[in-house]
C-alpha cells in the first residue's frame, strides 16, 4: 500500500480527506496501491510529483524554523528528496553531512514529518557517489579535484609584505609557463601557503589552456611510485609520466635529499622538462643550500631559476586571513576575537585557518556564536605556548624524518644504519632542547628505550655538532621550525 500526499487544488480519487490539525497538509490517501498510479496520466503523475515536492518544502520550511538560519544553509538545506513510499522518505546528501545530520539533525526532521503529516515516518539519508549527482557540464569543468578548489586560487591568497614576491613570481609562471622562472622554487616554513600556491599555479595554468598536460606531487610521493615503479619493472611508464609534461610541481621536494636512486631519476627528469622549456615549481621548507642531504648538481640546477621566499605574516595580513576565511563560512567574527586570533597565532596559516574552521563549527552545531572564550578553546591545541608534548615530539620527529631522508618509524626503531642512527641522535637532541623532557620520559617516546641509551645519543649528536658546522646548522634549522620562529 502506499501513501500519496496531495495539497490545495488536488482531489483524492475517491474524495475522501484526512484533515491533519498539526500541520499545513490537507490530503493524506490511504490504501491506493502503487500499481494504480502507474498507469495514470502524465498529467496525473504531475501533480502526484508536484505534492511531493510540497510536502518537502513544508517539511524543509518547519526545519528552518526551529534552527538558525546558518545552521540550516549549511546542514538541512542541501538535503534532497529521493523517494517517498509507503512509510518512508530516502533523502540524499554528501557523505559528511549524511553523518552530522544523523547525528545532529535526524530528531528535527522526524519532528519535522510527523508534525506535517500527522504520523511517523522512517527516514533514511542516503549518500550517492558524487560522479552520479554531478552533470556533464560539471565534470566537463572539473579540472583536478586536487587544485581546483576556491580555497586554492590567486584570489583567495592574502597578499601582504611577507609573500608579495612569492605570490608575483607565481602569477608570472602561471601566465607564461616555461617562459619566465624555471625553475620557481618557493621556500619557507611550514603552513605560510606554499601548497596554495602550488595550487594556485596549476588552477591557472589550466583554465588558461585546458588540454595542458600539468602533474603535482609531493617529494615523498615521487620517491614512493619510482620505488613501486622499480619493483614492478614499469620504468618507462614512469618516464612517459613525468617526462612529458607542460608543467611539474613538486611540494616538499626536499624529501628527496640523501635518496641515491631518487636524485638521480629526479635529475634526470629536471634535465628533460627544462630543456623542453616546460615549468618547474618546487617547495620546500628550506632553501636549496639549507638541504644538506641533497647532491650538489641537483642543488645548482635548483638554484638555477627563482628563488622566492614566504616568511610569516604581519599582524594585518594574519587577520585578513581571519576575515576572508570567515566570509567563506559566512561567519560574523567581532574584530577583538580577530584580533586575539591573530595575536596568538604568528607563524602559521594553516592554524589561523584552523581556528576559523573551528569557530565555524561551534556556530554550526552548537549555536554558539565567535567570541574570546571561544577562540581560546579552538587554539588552545594548537598555540606554541600550550601546545602538548606528544604533539611536539611528532613535529619533531617529521621534521627530522624529513630532512634526514628516513621514517618517522625507523627513527624509533633499533635499527642502526648510519643515517638513521644520525637522525635518532638528532631527533632525541631536539626533543631534549624543545620539551625538556627527562631522559626516561624521552625514551619512552623512541620505543621504550634505557635513559642510558638517550644519553648517548644525544653525547653523540653534540660531538658531530661541535665538529661539523653543517650537522650544527641543520639542527638549529629543525628546531627553528618546530618552534615557528
Amino acid at each position: 500500500m502506499g501513501f500519496v500526499v496531495e495539497f490545495m487544488g488536488y482531489k483524492s480519487l475517491d474524495n475522501q480527506h484526512y484533515f491533519n490539525a498539526n500541520g499545513p497538509l490537507q490530503c493524506v490517501m490511504n490504501a491506493l496501491e502503487k500499481d494504480k498510479f502507474l498507469n495514470k496520466e502524465r498529467t496525473g503523475e504531475h501533480k502526484l510529483m508536484e505534492s511531493y515536492l510540497e510536502l518537502w518544502q513544508v517539511v524543509r520550511e518547519y526545519c528552518k524554523s526551529h534552527v538558525t538560519e546558518t545552521v540550516y544553509n549549511l546542514w538541512l538545506e542541501p538535503l534532497e528528496l529521493v523517494s517517498f513510499e509507503e512509510d518512508k522518505v530516502v533523502l540524499s546528501v554528501n557523505e559528511f553531512k549524511r553523518n552530522i545530520i544523523n547525528n545532529k539533525f535526524i530528531d528535527l526532521l522526524n519532528d519535522a514529518f510527523e508534525s506535517t503529516l500527522g504520523f511517523k515516518i522512517d527516514i533514511e539519508i542516503i549518500a550517492p557517489d558524487s560522479s552520479e549527482l554531478q552533470s556533464k557540464e560539471e565534470k566537463k569543468k572539473k579540472v583536478n579535484e586536487s587544485f581546483d578548489k576556491f580555497d586554492y586560487t590567486f584570489e583567495t591568497f592574502i597578499v601582504g609584505p611577507s609573500n608579495k614576491f612569492a605570490h608575483a613570481a607565481a602569477q608570472a609562471v602561471a601566465a607564461t609557463p616555461g617562459q619566465t622562472y624555471n625553475p620557481l622554487f618557493i621556500y619557507g616554513n611550514s603552513g605560510l601557503g606554499k601548497t596554495h600556491l602550488l595550487n594556485a599555479i596549476c588552477y591557472e595554468i589550466k583554465d588558461n589552456n585546458p588540454d595542458s598536460k600539468i602533474i603535482y606531487t609531493t617529494g615523498e610521493d615521487f620517491t614512493n611510485e619510482l620505488v613501486s615503479s622499480i619493483q614492478n619493472k614499469t620504468m618507462g611508464e614512469f618516464h612517459n609520466k613525468y617526462r612529458t609534461v607542460d608543467a611539474l610541481l613538486v611540494d616538499d621536494v626536499q624529501f628527496i635529499g640523501g635518496k641515491i636512486q631518487t636524485e638521480e631519476e629526479f635529475f634526470h627528469t629536471f634535465n628533460t622538462l627544462a630543456q623542453a622549456n616546460k615549468q618547474i615549481v618546487l617547495t620546500s621548507d628550506r632553501p636549496p643550500k639549507e638541504i644538506q642531504t641533497l647532491e650538489d648538481r641537483i642543488r645548482t640546477r635548483f638554484e638555477s631559476g627563482l628563488l622566492a621566499d614566504i616568511q610569516p605574516p604581519d599582524i594585518e595580513t594574519r587577520m585578513a586571513i581571519i576575515r576572508r576565511k570567515a566570509d567563506m563560512f559566512n561567519l560574523a567574527i567581532p574584530d577583538e576575537v580577530v584580533q586575539y586570533l591573530a595575536e596568538k597565532i604568528k607563524s602559521n596559516i594553516r592554524q589561523l585557518e584552523g581556528a576559523v574552521k573551528k569557530l565555524n563549527a561551534y556556530y554550526t552545531i552548537d549555536g554558539h556564536a565567535p567570541s574570546i572564550i571561544l577562540a581560546q578553546k579552538a587554539i588552545k591545541d594548537i598555540t606554541s605556548d600550550s601546545q602538548p608534548v606528544p604533539v611536539t615530539i611528532e613535529k619533531i620527529l617529521t621534521e627530522v624524518s624529513r630532512t634526514f631522508g628516513t621514517s618517522v618509524e625507523n627513527i624509533r626503531s633499533d635499527k642502526r644504519n648510519a643515517n638513521i642512527s644520525k637522525a635518532r641522535q638528532a631527533a632525541m637532541y631536539i626533543v631534549r632542547e624543545v620539551t625538556g623532557l627527562s631522559m626516561e620520559q624521552i625514551g619512552v617516546e623512541f620505543g621504550n628505550k634505557h635513559h642510558s641509551t638517550v644519553i648517548y645519543n644525544i653525547r653523540e649528536a653534540e660531538k658531530d655538532m661541535n665538529s661539523n658546522p653543517t650537522v650544527k646548522a641543520t639542527i638549529q634549522d629543525i628546531i627553528s621550525n618546530v618552534r615557528g620562529e
